[in-house]
C-alpha cells in the first residue's frame, strides 16, 4: 500500500513538530517559576493574546470534523445543530459577565474559588474536592472526544492504523504540555493561529471558485445527500438524515436547535472557569479578549463549509452509484462477523493497509473499483458516507502535495492547541486543589510540578482508553454535553445565582449527577441491547440528568450547614452577581446598589443583540461560499441590529481598566 503524504508533506510535519519541541524547551524556565506562572503565565499576558488562543483553543481536528460531516449532510443548516456546542454559545456570557465575575476573586482554579464562594469549612472543602474531581472526568471524556477523531484523521494519510495514530500524536501533544506550561498554550496558539487563518482562505476561495453554476451545484448536493433543502440556510421543522442511530435523532432539525440553543443559554449563565478570566488584567480586557476570541472563531465556518462543498463534488465523483457502498459494507460484514461499529475504521484501516484477507480484497476491487483503498476511507458502519470522513478525504484527494502538509499541520495546531488548554487547566486542578492542598502543603514548586507532569500522563491515558471503546465521535460529544454536561449542570450554574446555595449542596448535586451520568454511559446500551429498553434520545438525556442534579443540589442545600455569613459578603462585595442575593445587596451603599443593577440590567439586555451577532456572524460567510446571496442579504441586517445593540449596552459600558 503507497503512503498518502509525499516527502514535501512529511518534511512540513516534521519542522513544525520541530518548533514545537524547542518553544517548549525555551518557556520550561519561564512556565516552572511558581504555580501561578505554570497555570496562569503570571497574569501579565496582555488580552489579545488571551483573545486568539481562545480561538485556538476551540479548534480541534475532532471538532472540525463533526461540524463539517454536519455542514456536509445538510448545508449551512448545520450550525443548528451544532448549538450544542460548536457555534459555543458559552462565549456570549463569558463575555457579558461570568468572565469578569471569576476574575474578581483572584483564584487560579474553579476549585480553588469553591473556597472563595462557600468558604474554609467542610462544605467549601467537600465542594473543591468534588470540583476537582467533576473537572477531571468531563476532560477524560473531552480528550477520549479528540482522541477518536485525531486517529481517523490521521490514519486517512499516514500508513498506521487509527489506534498508533493517535499514540504519536498524544506523545508529542503531552509532552509539550508537561513542559512549557500556560505559557506554552498562549504563544503556541499564537503562532498556531497564523497557520490556521491560511488553511481558512485557502479552503474557502477553493470551494467558492468550484461552485460555478449555484443551480447545478444545489442539484449535485441533494443527489449525494438526499437533501432537498441543501442550500438552505434556516432550520426547517424536519429534515433528510442518513440512517444511523447517531444522526436520526437530528431530523427534527427545528426542535433540535432550540433545545441545544435553551441549554447552552442555561449552561453558559454557569461557566467561567477558564484560566484565561483568572489571568486576565481587568474586568474591560475579559470582555475585550472574548469578543476578539468570538470574531477569530467565525473565520472556521467558511473553512468548514468549504470542507463541505468540496466533499459533495467529491462523493459525487467517485462514488456515482451508491448502491456500491451497500455492497461494499455487507462484503466485509459477512467476512467479520459480528463486528462492532467501534471497530470498524480499525477494521478498514487494516484492510486497506495490508491488502489481506486476499479473497475480501478481490471482491471489493470488483465492488468500488482499481482506487478501492482510498475509497474505502468514505465507507460507513451502516453501506452510506461516513460523513466524519469527509475533511481527512477532501485533504487527501483535493489538496496538492506539499500544501497537503500546511493544511494537516494546521488542523493539528488546531487539534494540539485544544489539548494542551484542557490538560493545563485540569492538572491545575489535581496539583493545586488535590495534591498541593490535601496532600503536600508544603511540596516545593519543583515537586508540584513533577505532580502535575505524573498527573497528566495518566489523565491522558484514561482518555485515551475512552476512545478506544466508543463507536463514534458524535456519540462521545453528545454524552458530553447531554449525559455528563445535564448531571454537572445545575450546581455550576446555581452556584452564581442562589445566595442560599452552599457548599454542602454543590458537592452532593455534583457527585449525584456525576455517578447518574456515568451510569447512563456504562448501563443504558447494555439494557437497550440485552431487554429492548428505548434509547435515550440526546434531550431525554440531558432533561433526566439535570432533574437528577437539581433534587440532589436542593436537597443537599438544606440537609447541610448554611454558608458563613462572612463568607457570603465577601463573595457578594467583589463578585457583585445578579439573581437571588437580597439579604446581601443591601449591604452595599445607595450608590453602588444602583451602580451595580445599571451594570446587570445592561449585560441582560446585551444578550438577545449579542446572540444575534454571533450567529448571523458566522452564518454569514458560509453563506457567501455557496453563492446563497439571497439568504446573505438578509441575515446581515440582524447581524448589524446585534452588533449596535451591543455596542451600546455592552462596550460602551465596560469600566476603563
Amino acid at each position: 500500500m503507497q503512503d498518502n503524504l509525499n516527502h514535501i508533506d512529511y518534511t512540513v510535519i516534521i519542522i513544525y513538530f520541530g518548533f514545537l519541541v524547542f518553544l517548549g524547551l525555551y518557556l520550561k524556565k519561564k512556565a516552572s517559576a511558581s504555580l501561578e506562572d505554570y497555570f496562569l503565565g503570571g497574569r501579565k499576558l496582555p488580552w489579545w493574546a488571551l483573545g486568539v488562543s481562545g480561538m485556538a483553543s476551540f479548534l480541534d481536528i475532532t471538532g472540525t470534523m463533526v461540524i463539517v460531516s454536519f455542514l456536509y449532510m445538510l448545508g449551512p443548516r448545520g450550525l443548528f445543530v451544532e448549538l450544542r456546542g460548536g457555534v459555543c454559545i458559552v462565549l456570549v456570557f463569558l463575555m457579558l459577565w461570568v468572565g469578569k465575575w471569576h476574575r474578581r476573586s483572584g483564584c487560579i482554579t474553579g476549585a480553588e474559588w469553591m473556597v472563595y464562594r462557600f468558604g474554609e469549612g467542610a462544605g467549601g472543602q467537600f465542594a473543591r474536592i468534588v470540583q476537582s474531581v467533576a473537572v477531571i472526568a468531563t476532560t477524560v471524556g473531552m480528550l477520549a472526544y479528540l482522541s477518536k477523531g485525531v486517529g481517523l484523521f490521521l490514519s486517512t494519510f499516514i500508513p498506521l492504523e487509527p489506534i498508533y495514530c493517535t499514540l504519536i500524536l498524544l506523545a508529542v501533544a503531552t509532552i509539550y504540555t508537561m513542559v512549557s506550561g500556560f505559557y506554552g498554550v498562549v504563544f503556541t496558539d499564537l503562532f498556531q493561529s497564523g497557520i490556521i487563518l491560511i488553511a481558512v482562505f485557502t479552503i474557502s476561495i477553493m470551494a467558492f471558485v468550484k461552485i460555478s453554476d449555484v443551480a447545478s451545484f444545489a442539484g449535485v448536493a441533494e443527489q449525494v445527500t438526499g437533501s432537498r433543502e441543501w442550500m438552505s440556510c434556516y432550520p426547517q421543522w424536519k429534515t433528510t438524515m442518513p440512517v444511523g442511530r447517531e444522526y436520526e435523532p437530528f431530523k427534527y432539525l427545528f426542535l433540535v436547535g432550540f433545545f441545544y440553543l435553551v441549554r447552552n443559554i442555561f449552561g453558559g449563565m454557569g461557566d467561567g472557569f477558564d484560566p484565561k478570566y483568572f489571568g486576565a488584567r481587568s474586568d474591560r480586557e475579559c470582555g475585550k479578549l472574548t469578543f476578539l476570541w468570538t470574531w477569530l472563531m467565525m473565520f472556521r465556518w467558511p473553512m468548514m463549509m468549504g470542507f463541505a462543498v468540496l466533499g459533495i463534488y467529491l462523493v459525487n465523483e467517485h462514488f456515482p452509484d451508491m448502491t456500491v457502498l451497500a455492497q461494499a459494507s455487507d462484503l466485509i460484514k459477512d467476512y467479520f462477523p459480528g463486528i462492532d461499529k467501534s471497530r470498524w475504521a480499525d477494521t478498514l484501516s487494516s484492510i486497506r493497509l495490508h491488502s489481506e484477507p486476499a479473497e475480501l480484497v478481490v471482491g471489493l476491487q470488483n465492488i468500488l473499483g482499481e482506487n478501492w483503498a482510498t475509497k474505502l476511507n468514505l465507507l460507513g458502519f451502516e453501506g452510506n458516507i461516513n460523513p466524519e470522513k469527509i475533511l481527512p478525504a477532501v485533504i487527501l484527494f483535493n489538496i496538492r502535495p506539499g500544501f497537503r502538509g500546511l493544511i494537516l499541520v494546521a488542523l493539528l495546531a488546531a487539534s494540539m492547541s485544544t489539548f494542551d488548554s484542557t490538560v493545563n487547566k485540569t492538572a491545575g486542578y489535581f496539583t493545586r486543589d488535590l495534591y498541593q492542598r490535601y496532600f503536600r502543603r508544603r511540596a516545593s514548586n519543583r515537586e508540584l510540578i513533577y505532580a502535575s507532569w505524573f498527573f497528566i500522563v495518566v489523565l491522558v491515558g484514561l482518555g485515551f482508553a475512552l476512545a478506544y471503546i466508543t463507536e463514534s465521535i458524535n456519540e462521545i460529544w453528545d454524552w458530553l454535553v447531554m449525559g455528563l454536561g445535564g448531571g454537572l449542570l445545575i450546581p455550576i450554574v446555581i452556584r452564581l445565582y442562589w445566595w442560599r446555595f452552599n457548599g454542602g449542596g454543590f458537592a452532593i448535586g455534583t457527585v449525584v449527577g456525576l455517578l447518574a451520568a456515568v451510569a447512563q454511559k456504562a448501563f443504558w446500551p447494555m439494557l437497550v441491547a440485552n431487554y429492548g429498553w428505548p434509547e435515550l434520545a440526546g434531550w431525554q438525556m440531558f432533561l433526566i440528568m439535570a432533574s437528577i442534579g437539581l433534587a440532589a443540589s436542593v436537597l443537599g442545600t438544606y440537609l447541610t450547614r448554611p454558608t458563613d455569613r462572612k463568607v457570603l459578603e465577601n463573595f457578594y462585595r467583589s463578585t457583585r452577581p445578579f439573581g437571588l442575593w437580597g439579604p446581601l445587596r443591601k449591604l452595599l451603599p445607595i450608590e453602588q446598589q444602583i451602580k451595580v443593577r445599571q451594570e446587570n440590567r445592561n449585560d441582560l439586555l446585551a444578550v438577545p443583540f449579542t446572540l444575534a451577532w454571533q450567529i448571523s456572524l458566522f452564518l454569514l460567510p458560509m453563506e457567501l461560499v455557496i453563492h446563497n446571496y439571497r439568504a446573505f442579504w438578509i441575515t446581515l441586517p440582524i447581524f448589524l441590529v446585534g452588533l449596535t445593540g451591543l455596542y451600546f449596552l455592552w462596550y460602551k459600558n465596560l469600566p476603563e481598566d
